[in-house]
């Protein structure tokens, strides 16, 4: 990565994407900083000069995206590292989940991750060279009540990024998933978006989940700050983690989900062996 590295950062208003892009400039690198609305991120710009570049970023729009990118090209040359962090959360219930949000969930989630990544892919693979790192969640990993739309869409980013590291990897370009357990952003408060459907059945499940996830907001244990240094210390690593998880209770939750999957597996293996043609007849 080159010392003065070109870092493009979507969802920069608030939370993680504020932090990385306040890390990423603390450090003397450039960065491109991104939010819907850009009067959010216009004092990172001020405060940084020539190094900062803001603009106005709705990633679930195309010719945004496309002009966005090559703005940050035209004014950098290049954009080494892509943060794809834009995104929110949608409480609900499966049975509660209205159409039009959970549409516009993974247009945000997904498939603004993937067109935002599309339009920056050519630079790198034209330089043999780039970091693209994608926001997940410890969420794309474990599923609770009350968050199956938003595990939804995460559990798509960890697939989708997987099959890209497995493509861009020949090309010198590598690609890391961060899975937050809960930090102190906007993601439970302000920025959480609920069903208005409530089903009185799941009031004891996904019911009592929307109240739990709900009250954590200022109170959750991850520091967005120290996240932030540790996506930096990530980047900067000379064999970066594919996963990395942030957070005491993502590493807690993922490795008993681990140790969850090892035993189902196993419980069943007899079963699941014996699904195949038997040995001698394929």
């Amino acid at each position: 990565m080159p010392e003065n590295a070109v870092w493009f950062i979507t969802g920069c208003s608030t939370g993680l994407g504020r932090a990385v892009a306040e890390a990423v400039l603390g450090r003397g690198l450039r960065a491109v900083v991104t939010a819907r609305d850009p009067a959010q991120v216009a004092d990172l710009a001020a405060a940084h000069g020539e190094r900062a570049l803001a603009l106005p970023l709705d990633v679930t729009d195309h010719a945004q995206v496309v002009d966005a990118v090559k703005r940050a090209e035209t004014a950098f040359g290049r954009i080494d590292v892509l943060v794809n962090n834009a995104g929110y959360g949608y409480l609900a219930a499966v049975e509660e989940g209205e159409d039009e949000e959970v549409r516009r969930l993974f247009d945000t989630n997904v498939f603004g991750l993937a067109d935002v990544t599309r339009a920056v892919l050519p630079g790198m693979r034209a330089r043999r060279s780039g970091h693209v790192v994608n926001v997940s969640s410890l969420g794309g990993l474990a599923a609770f009540g009350a968050t199956g739309y938003y595990h939804a869409t995460k559990f798509a980013v960890e697939g989708l990024s997987e099959s890209l590291a497995a493509e861009v990897a020949p090309l010198g370009i590598k690609v890391t998933i961060v899975e937050p357990a809960a930090f102190r952003t906007n993601w439970s408060g302000p920025s959480m978006r609920q069903s208005a459907v409530r089903i009185d059945d799941y009031a004891e499940t996904a019911g009592a989940r929307r109240a739990a996830t709900t009250a954590t907001y200022g109170h959750q244990p991850g520091d967005p700050v120290r996240a932030a240094e540790a996506i930096l210390t990530a980047v900067g690593a000379g064999e970066p983690p594919l996963r990395l998880l942030l957070g005491k209770a993502a590493y807690d939750i993922a490795t008993a989900r681990l140790d969850t999957l090892r035993t189902a597996f196993d419980a069943w293996r007899e079963v699941t062996l014996g699904a195949d043609f038997p040995e001698g007849t394929r």
